[in-house]
Formats: C-alpha cells, structure tokens, sequence
C-alpha cells in the first residue's frame, strides 16, 4: 500500500489566503510559515505550487497575451494601458519576483534539502523539476537573475549575485535530471492529493519533466542549436506530456483562478477584451476554437475585436466589444472563470514541441503526425468540433524547407496557447518570429518596429541588493532571443 506522508484537505490553495483590497494588495503575502526545517513536505509542495500558479495565472498571463497580442485594453476601463503601451516600471514586477523566490523557490529548497530522506523523495523529485521550472519562468522574463546565492541555506538571500542566463539554463537541466532520477512510482512514498498538478502519479512528474527539458532546449535554437540538439538527443525514447499540467481551481474563495480573484478584487472590472490580431487571425481560418477562447459581444451572434492598444478610442454602443473566454479566468462576471485551470505546460504544447524537434531532425518522429496532435489536443482541451479545420491545416503543413514547417508549427502552437499560455506563446515569437502577424500597438511607445522584449527588474532589487546589475528597459533582448 502506498504511504501518503500527508493527506491534503480540500481547501490546500486556502494556505495562500487571498485579501482582495485592490491590485495592490492582491496576494501580499509577506510571511512564510514554511521556513522552518520541520516542516512537513506535503504541506510545503502545495504552497510552493500555488505560488507559481499565481504568478504565471496572474502577472504572467496579462502580459504575455497582452504582448501576444490575443488581449488588450478595454477602451470603457485603465488598468492595463501601461501594459499595452509597454510604459512600465520596476515596480510592475515586485510581487511576481516575491512570490517566485521568497514563497516558491525558497519553499521547493526546503524539499530538496530533504532528498536524502526516504520519505521525501518522490516530493523532491517533483520539487526540482517544479524549480527548474520556476527558473525558466524567471530567465525567460528578466534574463540574468540570482540562482546560485538566492537562497543561504533556506532562507532567501536579498543580497545575491546574479547569474547569466546561460549558466541558469544549465542549472535548469541539471535540476530536471536529478529530479527524474529520484523518480520512483513504485515507492511506497508518494505524493497524494496535495500534489495540486499530478497528485503524485510519478510517471506524469517524469513526462513533465522530460517534456520541460525538450522545452529549455529549443529555447536555445537560435543562440546555440549545437548544444541544442546534444541536449534533445537524450531524450531519444523519453516519455512525454499526453495531458495538461495544470491547476485546476474551484469556486470558493482561496481556491478560485488567480487573475479572476484578482479582477473580483477590482469590482469584477472588465478590463481586458479581444484583440484584432488574434481574432482576425482565427476568423481567416474559420477556426471553431474562436467561441472557446472569447465570447461573442453583447447581443450579438459575432466575436467584436479592437485593433490592439486602441483603448482611447471612445467605445460606441453600436460596437459592443468581445471579451475573454471564462475558459481563460479573464471573465470576472462570469462565476465559470473562477475554475479557469492554469497550464504550466499543455499537451498541445507537448506535441508542438516534438514536431519541431522532428522538423529539425532532432528527434525521432514525424514532424506532420506530431503537429497533427498537437492541434488535435487542442481541440481536445476545450472540446470543440473540428469539422474540417485539422484536416485542412495538416494538408497544408509543407512537405520540406525547415523554415515553412517551423512558421506552420508554431503558428498553430500561437493558436492553441491562446487565453492559457499567454506568456509562452509570446517567449516563443520572441525566440523565433512567429507567429509573423504582430502588428504595432496603437499607443505604443516604443519606436517604430520594437516589442517588448523582456520584463523590467523589480525595484526591490534597485533599491535593496548591492548586487544589482543594472536596470534594463523594455526592448533589452534576453540571451537566447537571437
């Protein structure tokens, strides 16, 4: 019989007690009950857990489908102008830096700390594939960032040295194969319900983990594709992601999807409605996934976008506009948003991977069958009706020329990140281009032909670490994004 260390109750998100006082103050957590070498690793995991969900359901995701342009500001509403202006501050990202180190990583550690031990294990396992998760997700947005000295011990360094991007990205595989080789499904220790992404089914961990590395090391195709494909060849028979990791969330408070809390705590404001780019994109292709992802405008039969970044535009009665999908957690008024999952990686994802792998030459298998599931399990996830659309577009993947095929996949990966992966979907155009239809947003503030390239540091780091690098601005490329 399996032996659960700890069995989870049902209000495990509860831990991290949201006060909804305004932006502000959403999610201030200040204090860690966890720092103590006491404490029990099934109830540390979901802490950590829940950290991360809030930060890449939150921060993450307003701007990475603000940039990926398949949101942008409500032109009867302020809240995001900056974002879509890419008019930002420091001070935009304290809390998303807060809560990764100081109640994410510095609660993984105290796992990993405890590896050696028996029963904690199969927890350390899954909290060093989670941290080196957590690490992709803060190199891909600020670039060089503290590793090695964030933590003294386990208490969280306000002092470090940062590290560059690249040896981080080393850091992040190695993290990756130490945790699969802890991985034991058989252990008569496990995980059990607090596990809040597997609940502790050990194979997944391994698929998570194996699929996260074919992540990272795409990641480096444009900047070092030798190192790249090395890395991808040991995947060579690896087990994949066929499912999402994600958390999935309730209608109660505590446990309800972060961005809908977050926009509760701002009087259920409609702040975020359907972007042109995307939709106009969608409509084109007749794509049925354009209803899973938005809702039609307000007394009609049809999806109503604006142009990206036309908040000052005055709204008109005659042009009710689209707003996001409860599907996306981005529909305050709509109680189905507060169960909206967030999607550390899809299965979608997963299989738009392994096609580009394959494209490459990279990886066994055939790139077509692979791009095939990947729109499939799209599909899949918010069961819609295909009708043609699959058939379609897998007739039209290119038969050769690794640049069409490359274009083909990760525009369809574009479409299917849609209102989940926001954040993903804007670090793979940044990597490599596409999707190829970015327009330039109507309030930009940046010259002519620049995006957003990164996010800006926190001003806690300006303010407090003498270790500080150096402010970056907003068009500053990160290392890979060649």
């Amino acid at each position: 019989m399996k032996k659960h260390i700890f069995k989870a109750t049902a209000g495990v998100l509860t831990a991290l007690s949201i006060t909804l006082a305004g932006c502000s103050d959403f999610l201030d957590v200040n204090d860690n009950p966890n720092q103590t070498t006491e404490a029990l690793p099934s109830l540390i995991l979901p802490s950590a857990q829940a950290a991360v969900g809030i930060v890449l359901g939150n921060t993450y995701q307003v701007y990475g489908s603000m940039w990926s342009q398949y949101w942008t500001q409500n032109r009867s509403s302020s809240q995001y102008k900056s974002v879509d202006q890419f008019l930002l501050q420091g001070s935009n990202f304290d809390r998303p830096w807060q809560l990764l180190y100081a109640d994410g990583m510095e609660d993984l550690q105290l796992i990993i700390n405890q590896a050696n031990a028996e029963p904690v294990k199969q927890y350390a396992a899954a909290a060093m594939i989670l941290k080196a998760y957590e690490l992709q997700m803060l190199t891909d947005a600020f670039g060089d960032i503290p590793n090695r000295e964030a933590l003294q011990g386990e208490q969280l360094n306000l002092n470090p040295h940062y590290d560059s991007q690249e040896s981080v990205y080393d850091s992040i595989f190695a993290l990756i194969n130490r945790g699969i080789s802890l991985i034991d499904a058989s252990s008569e220790y496990i995980p059990g319900d607090e596990d809040m992404i597997f609940q502790g089914d050990m194979d997944k961990w391994e698929a998570f983990g194996n699929t996260l590395k074919l992540r990272a090391y795409l990641r480096l195709s444009e900047v070092n594709p030798t190192k790249a494909q090395a890395g991808i060849a040991t995947l060579a028979g690896a087990t994949f992601l066929t499912e999402d990791a994600a958390i999935n969330y309730t209608s109660t408070g505590g446990n309800q999807n972060p961005l809908y809390a977050e926009m509760v705590g701002l009087g259920r404001t409609q702040n975020l409605v359907a972007s042109e780019t995307a939709v106009n994109q969608m409509k084109a292709l007749s794509d049925p996934r354009l209803l899973a992802f938005y809702q039609n405008a307000a007394g009609t039969t049809t999806v109503n976008p604006i142009p990206q970044g036309s908040f000052n535009t005055p709204p008109s009665a005659a042009y009710p506009l689209s707003l996001p999908s409860p599907n996306t957690g981005a529909a305050p008024r709509s109680a189905a948003s507060a169960l909206a999952p967030v999607k550390f990686m899809s299965a979608a994802e997963s299989y738009f991977l392994q096609a580009e792998a394959a494209a490459r030459g990279w990886l066994a298998g055939d790139a077509r069958g692979l791009f095939e599931d990947g729109i499939t399990a799209s599909f899949e996830a918010y069961n819609v009706t295909p009708g043609a659309y699959i058939t379609t577009a897998v007739a039209a993947f290119p038969a050769s020329g690794l640049a069409a095929q490359l274009k083909a996949i990760i525009t369809q990966k574009y479409f299917a990140m849609n209102g989940n992966q926001g954040f993903e979907a804007w670090s793979e155009w940044r990597r490599t281009g596409y999707p190829d239809f970015f327009v330039r947003s109507v309030e930009s503030s940046l010259p002519a032909g620049q995006f957003p390239a990164r996010f800006l540091y926190p001003n806690t780091e300006l303010t407090r670490n003498p270790n500080f690098p150096g402010a970056k601005v907003v068009t500053d490329k990160v290392w890979w994004d060649k």
